[in-house]
């Protein structure tokens, strides 16, 4: 249905005219003036074809056809003031996450179901982006900020990086440690590892989603910290990003170096073994990134606590 109306102004200030009886009232509640809102029913008026207000020296009077026509005026403003307060409503309880890839898909998502049955009202929207990953010293993703730091929605973003995010809102959730990973069945047979030198034998698997990064841990310093010498680390499998090299190694392809937190349920499920202790913290950490004005809205507070909560839980 085509709907041929005067401007809704029209309709809350005839509604607050109405209302006060007073052009002058109507006025100051509007925030205009009285020959504002004069002009506005004169428009009414004429679009109607009637007279809406007697007007008489002190005081304003409803025709019969102001007072048969208000009662649907008002119910109508109390509508569209309904929906719109049903979309606020909406949008409090509505939480945007944005993540880097191997977090979303190997930390976040396997454990967001405990979040959504604790919190069944927030409607949650996940995004993956590899501009979450920091470049060195960066601040700013591949397309400028991801949030503005004055925004008073409820987004926040998990970034992995060095934790320098002038004028948002912060806080550390963890340093990952790189570890060395691969299938159960690689730790038994004739080219079982049994120790580090071993790995001369076994198939590399390399993440080169932040090779650009010299402070990175790499096989060369694993390695170097194992007391290994004699490992050609330019030798076999590289992967654009940490969620190929996890699935690389959960296909038996070759031993991976990874982040131990992205690994912990195929651990715990023996699909995947850690075979040595030695470990390399990594030089980034995630952050959970937010404006400052976000901060005291409830889904944003919910979902921190939570975040923190799974920290520190062990893995199941």
């Amino acid at each position: 249905m085509v709907y041929r109306l005067p401007a809704l102004s029209t309709f809350r200030t005839f509604e607050a005219a109405v209302r006060h009886l007073s052009f002058a009232k109507a006025a100051a509640e509007l925030n205009v003036t009285p020959a504002a809102v004069s002009q506005q029913i004169k428009k009414l008026e004429s679009y109607l074809g009637v007279a809406l207000f007697q007007r008489g020296p002190n005081a304003l009077t409803l025709t019969d056809d102001a007072q048969a026509m208000y009662p649907k005026i008002r119910a109508g403003l109390d509508q569209f003031a309904a929906g719109v307060e049903l979309t606020q409503h909406h949008a409090q309880r509505a939480l945007h996450v944005t993540a880097p890839p191997a977090f979303a898909a190997r930390w976040l998502i396997p454990r967001l179901g405990r979040f959504s049955a604790a919190h069944p009202e927030v409607l949650v929207r996940i995004t993956s982006l590899i501009g979450n990953i920091d470049e060195p010293d960066a601040v700013l993703a591949q397309s400028g900020q991801l949030i503005d730091p004055r925004s008073e929605t409820s987004e926040v973003a998990i970034r992995f990086g060095n934790g320098r995010y002038p004028a948002y809102q912060v806080e550390h959730l963890f340093t990952p440690d790189f570890v060395v990973a691969c299938r159960p069945s690689l730790s038994v047979g004739e080219l079982a590892l049994q120790q580090p030198q071993d790995l001369s034998r076994h198939v590399l698997i390399h993440d080169d989603s932040t090779r650009e990064v010299v402070s990175m841990p790499s096989w060369q310093s694993w390695l170097q910290k194992a007391g290994v010498s004699g490992v050609d680390v330019a030798r076999g499998l590289r992967f654009s990003n940490a969620i190929l090299t996890i699935e690389a190694a959960l296909d038996g392809q070759g031993v991976a170096l990874v982040q131990k937190q992205l690994i912990e349920a195929d651990v715990a499920s023996a699909r995947l073994v850690i075979p040595f202790a030695t470990s390399l913290p990594s030089y980034y950490a995630y952050h959970l990134v937010s404006a400052k004005t976000a901060t005291t809205q409830p889904v944003v507070l919910a979902f921190q606590q939570w975040l923190r909560e799974e920290i520190d839980q062990k893995p199941s």
